[in-house]
């Protein structure tokens, strides 16, 4: 409940950046972490208080300021 339909995700999905992983760790998966995101958002709960079915908090407070600092979020709201 609450997470992207797939409808959705086709709309926002191609907006997003491709993650890069490191060999012994790989990026996580953006539509989990682009869930997280609006979790928090739409909850209100401080970050480390995330259901943890959405990742690592950090790992997805870090995605979300980066995705901020590119203009993605100002890209998927335009869209």
């Amino acid at each position: 409940r609450g997470d992207l339909s797939d409808a959705e995700w086709d709309l926002i999905g191609p907006l997003l950046p491709p993650e890069r992983g490191r060999h012994a760790r790989p990026a996580g998966d953006n539509r989990r972490y682009l869930n997280g995101m609006l979790h928090v958002l739409r909850v209100g709960c401080p970050w480390r208080d995330m259901h943890e079915r959405y990742g690592k908090w950090n790992s997805v407070y870090v995605r979300f300021r980066r995705w901020a600092e590119q203009g993605v979020w100002d890209a998927m709201l335009q869209r």
